[in-house]
């Protein structure tokens, strides 16, 4: 299906490209059914959980402190690979493993938070948007709306779901994999806009658009790498590894787009191939010696 999408994405650029407006509803969307399955009050946190945070959080800071020399708009598309939160589609691919679904959820639910928290005060930093006089605190009150509009409203609503109108709970919970084709639908408009934004850029954009997605392959590897070895430490070696390694890459293009350099998004749009090839890889490999 990853190959497919991406394909008639790409073909049909124009087409995808016109409704990136449904971006915005299709990550709410993904994000409120997937809190639907999850108790706040069953989740566990662990110290696993804290050093991958830690990882990504602190680890995107020196990661583009190293690269702004070189280049800021190569800075800031491989800051974003390490940044963005877990996919959501990363406990499907946990069950498929034989990992802990729970950890990943947990995981997910925790770097949703601490992204929406540090990214009004890390963005307004680094970018500045041209055409704008926004001080520091109404850029940070600013994204600081959207991303709670976007990633903590879905979790809130789906608690509130749960608690008081459980039948409804329930249903979505039963028919939760609907997020699988809306997932499919933001791929092909990510990948869409992704190639209409390629063409139109300049031919002077091209080798920085080469360089940070040779790049995104290089923090896909050392992502799951990363995440596997931590999880090792942890007993829950498959968890660590797709908590880290697995991006929620439609919210990371869409955050490109909102308040970075554009041809950042290039960072992001490259992941979703890498990611989706060691996963497939990963799939077949646990299949092949069942």
């Amino acid at each position: 299906m990853m190959p497919i999408t991406m394909l008639v994405g790409g073909f049909f650029y124009t087409f995808f490209s016109s409704i990136e407006w449904l971006m915005s509803y299709l990550i709410f969307t993904m994000l409120f059914i997937t809190f639907c399955g999850v108790s706040v009050r069953h989740i566990r946190f662990s110290k696993m959980h804290i050093l991958l945070v830690l990882v990504q959080i602190v680890g995107c800071v020196l990661l583009y402190l190293i690269v702004l020399p070189f280049h800021p708009v190569v800075a800031q598309g491989l800051m974003i690979c390490l940044l963005t939160p877990t996919a959501t589609s990363a406990p499907v691919i946990t069950g498929m493993l034989g990992g802990s679904i729970a950890s990943v959820t947990a995981y997910s639910l925790i770097i949703n938070v601490a992204v929406a928290i540090f990214v009004p005060l890390f963005f307004p930093i680094i970018y500045h948007h041209p055409g704008t006089e926004n001080s520091f605190l109404l850029a940070f009150l600013n994204i600081l709306k959207r991303l709670a509009m976007m990633m903590l409203l879905p979790m809130i609503l789906a608690q509130f779901c749960r608690h008081f109108v459980p039948k409804v709970n329930i249903k979505i919970v039963r028919h939760s994999g609907i997020s699988f084709y809306l997932w499919t639908l933001a791929l092909a408009i990510a990948v869409g806009r992704c190639v209409d934004f390629i063409l139109e850029q300049d031919a002077k954009n091209y080798n920085i658009e080469i360089i940070i997605a040779a790049g995104a392959l290089a923090i896909c590897l050392i992502m799951f790498f990363t995440g596997k070895s931590i999880g090792a430490k942890y007993n829950d070696k498959i968890a660590g590894g797709q908590s880290l390694g697995q991006k929620n890459t439609i919210l990371g293009m869409w955050m490109c787009q909102m308040y970075l350099n554009p041809v950042a998004s290039i960072g992001p749009g490259a992941y979703i191939l890498w990611q989706n090839i060691v996963n497939s890889y990963q799939v077949w490999h646990n299949r092949k010696n069942l």
